[in-house]
């Protein structure tokens, strides 16, 4: 894809990152469990690239080029207002029905702050007259959408597994506002996301 003039919009959204440390202390569990076992070249269940975890606290959806900047500000707007957040991940789920499961792995620690960044995000976006995702926030980390690859009861016991993990905390001191493409990957489509803007939680020293 050609330079960032070329694009009338981007796909947005607002992440909070793990440490480098709660990715690889919760890799170690993903990597044993049925829906990782069960991915391979030919037969994807659509695992998520540990580089892609993250936690969501807006999402935007597709943005004009233009107004990028706009959405930048407002997340730095609201970053300067709040403090470090001190999280870790903990438990887990799916989303969706047994049909077409979405597997996640949940956030703990100081979560009423993350959801209250979550709520400041979307009211800043909205006075700014762009587009917000306005649900209810749901901290998590996206694992897995293996849909009908994976059998309900695999899918269950990967979710009893992770029920029981804790993962170790870490400090959440800044907020990416990150676009989202879809690149070709050896199983097939995937998403590629790059960070366009990042805002410090707290007021600049």
């Amino acid at each position: 894809m050609s330079g960032d003039g070329a694009r009338p919009t981007h796909r947005l959204f607002i992440a909070v990152d793990p440490s480098a440390e709660a990715v690889e202390h919760l890799g170690t569990v993903v990597d044993r469990l049925r829906v990782s076992l069960a991915n391979a070249p030919g037969r994807s269940t659509r695992l998520t690239r540990r580089e892609n975890w993250h936690i969501t606290v807006a999402f935007l959806g597709d943005v004009p080029t233009a107004r990028l900047p706009v959405a930048a500000a407002v997340m730095q707007e609201v970053a300067a207002r709040l403090v470090p957040l001190r999280l870790s991940v903990a438990g887990g789920g799916t989303f969706g029905g047994r049909r077409d499961p979405i597997l996640w792995a949940g956030i703990g620690g100081e979560v009423d702050g993350l959801r209250r960044l979550a709520r400041l995000l979307q009211r800043g976006l909205r006075r700014a007259r762009l587009p917000v995702d306005d649900r209810p926030p749901r901290p998590h980390l996206t694992l897995a959408r293996p849909g009908s690859r994976l059998t309900p009861e695999d899918v269950a016991a990967d979710v009893a597994t992770l029920a029981g993990y804790e993962g170790p905390p870490w400090t959440a001191s800044a907020l990416y506002l990150m676009r989202s493409e879809i690149e070709q990957s050896p199983t097939g489509p995937a998403p590629k996301y790059t960070a366009v803007a990042t805002a410090p939680l707290g007021p600049a020293s």
